[in-house]
């Protein structure tokens, strides 16, 4: 056994994360993260202990589920996108006939697949062992969802763009952005208990809406139907801003021959 050789593995890493700042970023994000969405967790869990009657089953681990959800539809429309990519079968798909459109259209029928299927695994596991029914939330669950599944498709579409226009490495880019969200949409804890700098930029995004909706319902509240609904309206503003936004990368990645050398990943 030599350590030179066991080095030149640390070196290759070190020239990887060098040449790649897509690799680099996870390395400090998950941390802040953790920090950022545990702390704030536990300031809230402080707060509600005192208060009698409250159900934390519905209360997180029903917050658990919705924002699994989220995920499961945004990795639904990327993954069925880097299958693509990893098996270079990208530009074979753009030598038919297919559209943009198409394509987008595409991911978003793959994604209702797989995150249906994810849905309903979730649902029967919490239902069966920790007796949680989604029930509870009443008729507010469908909006609920409905909020969640347009805003995981735009995140979704987002992702895949920015993979298209920077390269195969920017995967690395994609993985962190639910968990980089979910500090400012409070999916384990109100809005209030936020700074007043991250409670603006909480309203500009449609799950804030949905968590606390989620949580008045709990606490024996009520929601306001136009409160979701202008959750549900920003979710569309949001796909249609994230199929501008692909349909322009695309175009630009055709004209300038991009789309050409796609399926080989660069290191500078």
């Amino acid at each position: 056994m030599r350590l030179s050789r066991a080095a030149a593995v640390v070196l290759r890493q070190y020239y990887l994360l060098k040449g790649s700042p897509s690799r680099v970023f996870p390395l400090f994000a998950w941390v802040a993260i953790d920090i950022v969405l545990w702390g704030f967790i536990t300031r809230y869990l402080g707060t509600i202990t005192h208060e009698p009657g409250m159900d934390l089953v519905p209360a997180l681990l029903g917050a658990v589920l919705l924002w699994d959800f989220l995920t499961r539809v945004m990795q639904g429309v990327t993954m069925a996108f880097f299958e693509d990519v990893w098996s270079r079968n990208f530009l074979n798909v753009f030598a038919t006939p297919m559209s943009i459109s198409e394509y987008v259209l595409g991911l978003v029928l793959s994604s209702i697949a797989t995150s249906s299927v994810g849905l309903v695994v979730m649902l029967v596991v919490a239902g069966t062992v920790f007796g949680l029914s989604m029930l509870v939330y009443g008729a507010m669950l469908v909006p609920f969802l409905l909020v969640l599944f347009l805003f995981g498709i735009a995140l979704g579409i987002i992702g895949t763009a920015v993979v298209l226009r920077l390269g195969p490495s920017a995967e690395w880019f994609i993985w962190p952005i639910p968990a980089l969200l979910s500090p400012f949409v409070g999916v384990f804890y109100p809005l209030s208990t936020l700074p007043s700098w991250m409670q603006g930029l909480s309203r500009m995004l449609p799950p804030s809406y949905v968590f606390e909706g989620m949580r008045a319902i709990v606490a024996g509240g009520s929601v306001s139907w136009s409160t979701v609904a202008l959750g549900g309206g920003l979710a569309i503003l949001y796909i249609l801003l994230a199929a501008f936004f692909f349909t322009r990368v695309f175009r630009h990645a055709v004209r300038t021959g991009l789309i050409a050398r796609y399926s080989a990943e660069s290191v500078s």
